[in-house]
């Protein structure tokens, strides 16, 4: 898989994923100390297997020792304290767990082109680790594929608002948490999939989706804040 960047937007291509209805799939997510991916530290590991129309009782979760402090304001809206960091187990030990538990499958993600794959790039790089190579769908850029006609850009919020999703009482930014939303997503891009007669996701550069915005005052300051409306 090869994702160009753009200032605003990014391409994906070399990417092939057949059989969509039939397969289980491994979604994740990432917290981490701030939004930025090519600055910030990882703080914790989500990931659940998916199967459409199923119920699969089988998940993962750890947290990641940060190599830089948690910004107050983070540490309230995903409820990781600097406190925990202290027995977290250290990056290399919690990614090779969770190599562990995705195996071989198709991963599943919601805007983590732009910020949960490149910050597990940086991390592994940083490590000496050799990242993953399983394919990775982006529910943001499946939806994108078939709704030539939105401009905004395909957030988590946006998503949660489109498909009508509650999610009253639901801690999100936590990550497993957050992989039962994406799951809840997946499964109506599944179906829109399904309606449209599509049984696979092909990557093309004739495809461009919006990238997210890291706000000016957070490059500037430098100093943490929140990971970015997915």
């Amino acid at each position: 898989m090869k994702i160009t960047f753009m200032p605003d937007t990014y391409i994906v291509e070399e990417l092939k994923v057949p059989q969509l209805h039939d397969r289980t799939y491994c979604i994740f997510d990432l917290e981490g100390t701030g939004i930025n991916p090519a600055e910030e530290s990882v703080t914790q590991f989500g990931a659940m297997y998916y199967k459409k129309g199923e119920s699969l009782d089988s998940s993962f979760t750890s947290l990641v020792r940060a190599s830089k402090p948690i910004p107050e304001a983070v540490a309230e809206l995903t409820g990781i304290s600097n406190e925990d960091m202290i027995q977290a187990p250290l990056f290399a030990e919690a990614y090779q767990a969770f190599l562990e538990f995705i195996g071989d499958k198709v991963l599943v993600t919601q805007a983590g082109y732009e910020y949960d794959r490149p910050m597990l790039k940086r991390h592994c790089d940083m490590n000496g680790l050799l990242m993953f190579s399983n394919p990775v769908l982006d529910t943001k850029a499946m939806f994108t594929y078939i709704h030539p006609e939105i401009s905004e850009v395909i957030s988590t919020d946006f998503l949660i608002r489109y498909y009508d999703l509650n999610t009253d009482g639901i801690h999100r930014h936590n990550a497993l948490v957050d992989c039962g939303v994406i799951a809840r997503i997946f499964g109506h891009v599944l179906n829109e999939y399904q309606d449209l007669a599509l049984d696979h996701f092909t990557a093309d550069e004739e495809h461009i989706m919006k990238r997210f915005v890291i706000p000016e005052m957070y490059l500037a300051a430098k100093n943490g804040g929140e990971k970015p409306d997915e």
